[in-house]
């Protein structure tokens, strides 16, 4: 509902509506609102505009006239990046995320496995490296990212990329393709805290379920006599795979440090949705007053 000090409103130019008003307001009434039935509004209509004429305007000079821009299904689709180190809670918080703005969630590992699985080009030759036990260069990775944030849906939603880039030399590529986030999330965690999630966690091979010792230990002794351990879930391995990530990660804030936000990802999964779900909502309203600047 807007609020408009004016005798009559028409539609100007849009292709759905008729160019006659759809209703109109008499000075005493400061209220303009839209019935949501109407059948003269087309819900795939890009953009609607409004001539409004001030009650104020005289006989002797041109009507002050106002035109109103507004997205009628909604607003440029959300780029966001997070990165965490291992055990941050990265995950779970990506897929509160793409819950709630319902955003389509890329990850380097998940597309990689999709790609080789799939028999695409990018994904023969990704596995042409991993069969020898060799990483897989950047372009071939950055080319798989890049393809799938240039698919519809990814255009059409918004895209939160997870954990990547990891590298300088990723960024850059991504950079080049013209992908840059508008938001940066950057999950912090005490390397004492991470090293006890890490530490502590243990599969159930029967169920594949995922538990800690600490924080989500097993239901029953049954399940607790049968959990393994990851072969690289011990301190030292993971203290190794900590000291990478801050040393890869050092350069890829540098590069996106206009667009980055830290959260503490050491308290409760809610309590760091909750600051993450606050920054995404004034990066909302940040793009509503320009909007709004841009009218007035």
């Amino acid at each position: 509902m807007a609020s408009l000090n004016s005798s009559s409103v028409s539609f100007l130019n849009s292709p759905s509506l008729p160019n006659k008003p759809l209703l109109t307001t008499n000075s005493s009434l400061n209220q303009l609102s839209f019935p949501k039935s109407s059948s003269l509004i087309n819900s795939n209509d890009s953009l609607t505009l409004f001539h409004v004429r001030s009650s104020r305007a005289s006989s002797s000079r041109s009507p002050k006239a106002l035109v109103v821009a507004a997205a009628a299904n909604k607003s440029e689709p959300l780029k966001i990046m997070i990165s965490g180190a291992p055990a941050s809670g990265k995950g779970t918080q990506c897929e509160l995320i793409k819950k709630k703005y319902d955003l389509v969630h890329v990850a380097a590992g998940d597309l990689l496995r999709a790609e080789i699985a799939s028999g695409s080009d990018n994904g023969k030759r990704a596995k042409e490296y991993m069969d020898i036990g060799q990483l897989v260069p950047d372009e071939i990775v950055v080319m798989m990212v890049k393809e799938r944030l240039m698919q519809p849906d990814s255009q059409d939603k918004g895209w939160l990329l997870d954990g990547y880039p990891r590298s300088l030399s990723q960024a850059t590529k991504l950079q080049g393709y013209g992908f840059h986030p508008e938001l940066f999330i950057l999950l912090e965690v005490p390397e004492e805290i991470l090293v006890e999630r890490v530490v502590g966690r243990r599969l159930d091979p029967v169920t594949g379920k995922i538990y800690h010792l600490k924080y989500s230990p097993p239901e029953t002794e049954e399940i607790a006599a049968r959990l393994t351990q990851r072969f690289d879930d011990t301190e030292e391995k993971v203290k190794l795979r900590l000291h990478t990530h801050h040393q890869n990660v050092a350069s890829v804030l540098a590069m996106f440090e206009d667009t980055i936000i830290k959260v503490d990802g050491s308290v409760s999964k809610e309590a760091v949705f909750a600051q993450i779900d606050s920054a995404l909502t004034k990066l909302l309203e940040q793009r509503a007053e320009k909007i709004g600047s841009a009218i007035a």
